[in-house]
């Protein structure tokens, strides 16, 4: 295998006292002559080039316009290297992780992915240095006792094993890339994705958890082996870069901070710094809130009169999309559980389940520079509504049952509207319902369901058929959408409890719905 390495910079790559980074020639001589003799050892076919990034980067200074130039240099290279590796400072390398997986992925106008990864893109880098200097530059040594030669070997295990993501490599562990966070400063086991399982170890060997790695490209005609796949994503990530400098998002704490809510018009600091962030026009903020998704109204007994409400309702009116996230490591936000947050969403905040601050704020940087792209044309609440569906993994599948990932509901599990107004529940007893806010049933796969017969498993097909299999595991639902192969099909519960819904079998192989089982919209 031939692998393409991008050294942007980082620990990985300094040397002497104090560290300085090495240039791209001093680190692909040393690289070339201590470290890839060691890896041809385990694998005869291993082949390394260095691609030139320019001068290397302290990560602390990392700006996004630095992913879209990592993004454009492994498109460029795509058909040379069978995976990539980018060597990376470790304080924004989650950040990078994360942006790169968005912006290596093409959406269309509906936010359907037209061009995605065949190829393990392996982010990694080091707390400590790769090499130690002797008398000078050209007397260079491994470093004793660093974890920067273990990752480097588990991010080689990882593109041999052919995983098409982004993953981030680090102590041990591959991890999804735009589901990691830094959680230790000082020890090797740096990172971790808190709301996902790690996708590969490395002990005596390296194993893959296949169950949790997201699958290939549907078919050909998305995949970026395609060259007509490479140019239209290249299309996509040139215009990304020309805009994304103006896309201002800006996260945003919350902090037992003072208010005033005896005074008219109620006052805050909070609501003083949002309101300095609105003055400049920012278009996105990513709430880092307590627990579950609560924010401060700045009025506890009247949150609409609440300093920081206005502020926030102020600012969804003038266009800034507003994700609710949490400052919890793990977890999943659902500001509707107390009543401390479940104001957010009469401001227009939307809430981000199980995904990260980084990778909301990644993503929403790029999905508002995409805003106006080729025949994108998308508003406010098209951009909400993408940030909460899974374009490359970030976030669990909310409103979707996905043959080839989250393919079945068991007895009590849901879906829901993205706003959690309409449910779509595996009821122990009745089997599949539709469900609005009140529980009134708008939806039943089974008419008239035996009670000896439940519960049972709801099961979106391979073969595109959506089926409802009994305690006996017996079919006693079917949509009869089965389709030539190959079928990838999703069930999608869309729309709102205010606007209306539909519930459909989509083949997403074919871009077309097979079957509507309910529908209110207009």
């Amino acid at each position: 295998m031939k692998l393409g390495i991008l050294y942007t910079g980082g620990t990985i790559g300094c040397i002497g006292n104090p560290l300085s980074p090495m240039t791209l020639s001093e680190f692909k001589t040393a690289f070339n002559n201590i470290i890839t003799p060691i890896i041809i050892s385990e694998h005869s076919d291993f082949e390394v080039d260095f691609i030139d990034f320019g001068s290397s980067l302290d990560s602390t200074n990392l700006q996004p316009s630095n992913w879209c130039d990592m993004a454009k240099d492994i498109l460029e290279n795509y058909d040379t290297y069978g995976g990539f590796m980018v060597l990376h400072g470790t304080d924004t390398m989650a950040w990078t992780a994360s942006a790169l997986s968005f912006l290596l992925t093409g959406l269309d106008s509906s936010g359907n992915a037209n061009a995605v990864l065949s190829k393990p893109v392996i982010v990694t880098g080091a707390q400590l240095p790769l090499f130690c200097e002797g008398a000078d530059i050209s007397d260079l040594s491994l470093l004793y006792n660093t974890d920067a030669f273990q990752n480097v070997c588990g991010a080689i295990e990882s593109i041999y094993s052919g995983v098409p993501e982004v993953g981030l490599y680090f102590d041990n562990k591959l991890l999804r890339g735009n589901r990691t966070i830094k959680t230790n400063a000082s020890e090797f086991d740096a990172f971790s994705t808190p709301n996902l399982s790690a996708l590969g170890e490395y002990g005596v060997e390296f194993k893959l958890n296949n169950q949790y790695i997201k699958p290939a490209p549907v078919t050909q005609a998305v995949s970026l082996e395609q060259t007509s796949v490479q140019a239209l994503l290249s299309e996509q990530l040139t215009y990304i870069t020309s805009n994304i400098n103006n896309s201002t998002v800006i996260p945003f704490n919350s902090y037992p901070a003072f208010y005033d809510d005896t005074s008219s018009p109620n006052t805050s600091i909070l609501a003083n710094m949002l309101n300095a962030c609105i003055d400049q026009g920012v278009n996105g903020l990513v709430l880092e809130s307590y627990g579950e998704g609560n924010f401060p109204s700045g009025n506890p007994d009247s949150p609409t009169d609440g300093a920081i409400y206005q502020a926030l309702e102020q600012a969804h009116e003038n266009n800034t999309v507003i994700l609710d996230c949490t400052q919890v490591i793990a977890g999943t936000v659902n500001s509707t559980a107390y009543e401390s947050g479940s104001w957010l969403s009469s401001v227009g905040s939307v809430g981000s389940y199980d995904m990260t601050p980084i990778a909301g704020l990644t993503k929403l940087i790029i999905l508002d520079a995409l805003k106006n792209y080729s025949t994108n044309n998308w508003q406010q609440a098209d951009i909400e509504t993408l940030l909460q569906s899974n374009i490359a993994g970030e976030i669990m599948n909310v409103n979707v049952l996905d043959c080839r990932e989250n393919s079945t509901l068991i007895a009590g599990e849901s879906i829901s509207t993205l706003d959690g107004g309409i449910t779509l529940i595996n009821d122990y007893d009745k089997g599949p319902l539709l469900l609005d806010s009140g529980n009134n049933t708008l939806w039943q796969a089974i008419d008239n369901p035996i009670a000896d017969d439940m519960p049972g498993r709801l099961i979106m097909q391979s073969d595109g058929n959506l089926v409802f299999y009994n305690s006996s595991n017996t079919a006693t639902y079917a949509s009869d959408t089965v389709q030539t192969s190959p079928a990838t099909s999703k069930l999608i519960l869309s729309g709102d409890s205010t606007s209306g819904v539909s519930l459909y079998v989509y083949y997403y192989a074919k871009n077309v719905v097979t079957k509507t089982l309910f529908t209110n919209q207009s």
